[in-house]
């Protein structure tokens, strides 16, 4: 299972590279950057996807120079946890920004 989630997460990141070509504009990161922030990005929504606590469509991830930005609404403080410690989890990561809303 490892290997199938590891060739689809380098799946992606190759076919968004091919996609959106150098659409890095000046001022922002590199391509080499930007290739690398896409992998943190797809890694973070494979974690929440595989573990059942957390809500991967309700929870938005963006990425930019290994800051992972957290969004979206949680149905618990709980979940909101959960998601920022798998997001600290994955390779890459410097820092997470949590924004999730808990909803009541």
């Amino acid at each position: 299972m490892f290997i199938r989630r590891a060739l689809a997460v380098t799946a992606t990141v190759l076919a968004l590279a091919t996609i959106t070509g150098c659409a890095v504009t000046r001022g922002q990161e590199s391509v080499g950057a930007y290739i690398d922030d896409t992998a943190i990005t797809t890694a973070v929504k494979a974690r929440f996807v595989d573990n059942k606590s957390v809500d991967a469509t309700a929870i938005s991830v963006e990425t930019l120079k290994g800051t992972v930005m957290l969004s979206g609404f949680a149905k618990s403080g709980a979940e909101r946890t959960v998601a920022e410690s798998l997001a600290w989890k994955v390779d890459g990561v410097r820092a997470v920004k949590n924004e999730i809303a808990v909803r009541p």
